[in-house]
């Protein structure tokens, strides 16, 4: 995602744009940018077909004000709704479509959220710790570190931030949150360095970006999101329609390869000769292992360098005995 202010560049642009076009060049095609940020990627889609409506998707009020100011020469054919995207089929439905031709999600926090120094995504610059995509949402980060019991924190880091001292930064992290609560990044980062032994600290970039990580994922709920939103987007597409998942993080591209590889398997029992009815493959894989950036595209945009992109397309008919590959 991007910024209407700041020369971001969207990731894998070209590559989405390619993989998506085969859906959406039919007439009166409509697409869903369900993580619309500063409206980077939906721009280069509506530049791309002319007969294109998007609708874009964001829980956070900066994010679409930005959007609408940069997207406004293209009128009725971007639609903004603040809201989460797991509640895209209601959005499609209340917009009045049966369906959508293609589907774009860039997970994880955007290049804006980062540069927001007072949003607290940032480990790089001082801030309150918040992490909110949604500053009206009722839990901050501030209020994780303070106000969770030990055992949850080592949990949160371990499986959201796959760090492996959890049990030493949060064991740091109590002893100072008994003496004062820690309000600030700068806080946190102090403390976590102070935690790992120097053998940890010699790889690896920062080593506050785990527990930053885990604890954005944790105030945002964006793998119990991501669960229920990407089952929900793949029953929005209409025949041959297709989407596209950019994810930066192990557990989130875990769930999407999860849920297409299930979606395009047969779950016929094995030696019938035909699928049985509703249990043939519903989507084909556009790519059997999920797609890196390139070194150039990681060059010119370095927060693409984590990036896996994977991709598929809802099927016209299902195809008796046809498998896909995960």
């Amino acid at each position: 995602m991007d910024s209407a202010d700041a020369p971001h560049v969207p990731v894998l642009k070209e590559r989405v744009l390619q993989t998506l076009r085969p859906a959406l060049d039919r007439p009166g095609a409509v697409a869903v940018d369900g993580t619309l940020g500063a409206g980077g990627h939906s721009e280069a889609l509506l530049r791309a077909h002319s007969d294109l409506t998007v609708i874009g998707l964001d829980r956070d009020p900066d994010a679409l004000a930005l959007a609408r100011k940069r997207l406004a020469p293209f009128k009725d054919r971007f639609i903004a709704v603040p809201c989460v995207y797991d509640a895209i089929a209601e959005v499609v439905a209340e917009q009045g479509f049966d369906g959508v031709d293609g589907i774009l999600f860039d997970l994880g926090v955007s290049s804006m959220q980062l540069d927001q120094a007072d949003r607290g995504f940032a480990y790089s610059q001082d801030a309150p710790l918040d992490m909110r995509m949604n500053p009206e949402d009722p839990l901050t980060a501030q209020q994780v570190v303070n106000t969770y019991p030990p055992a949850d924190l080592v949990r949160i880091l371990r499986h959201f931030g796959e760090e492996k001292f959890a049990t030493r930064i949060v064991s740091a992290l109590v002893k100072r949150r008994e003496q004062a609560p820690i309000t600030t990044s700068s806080q946190l980062v102090e403390l976590i360095r102070d935690a790992i032994p120097a053998a940890g600290k010699r790889k690896g970039g920062n080593p506050a970006k785990r527990t930053f990580q885990a604890l954005r994922i944790e105030v945002n709920s964006e793998l119990d999101v991501w669960s229920r939103a990407l089952p929900a987007a793949l029953d929005t597409l209409r025949p041959l329609g297709r989407i596209v998942v950019l994810s930066y993080h192990s557990l989130e591209d875990r769930i999407t390869k999860k849920e297409l590889a299930s979606r395009s398997i047969s779950t016929t029992p094995r030696g019938l000769p035909v699928d049985l009815p509703g249990t043939g493959p519903t989507i084909r894989l556009l790519n059997r292992r999920a797609e890196p950036a390139t070194d150039t595209e990681i060059k010119e945009n370095p927060r693409a360098a984590s990036v896996k992109m994977r991709a598929a397309e809802r099927r016209a008919t299902t195809a008796p005995g046809e498998e896909g590959a995960s």
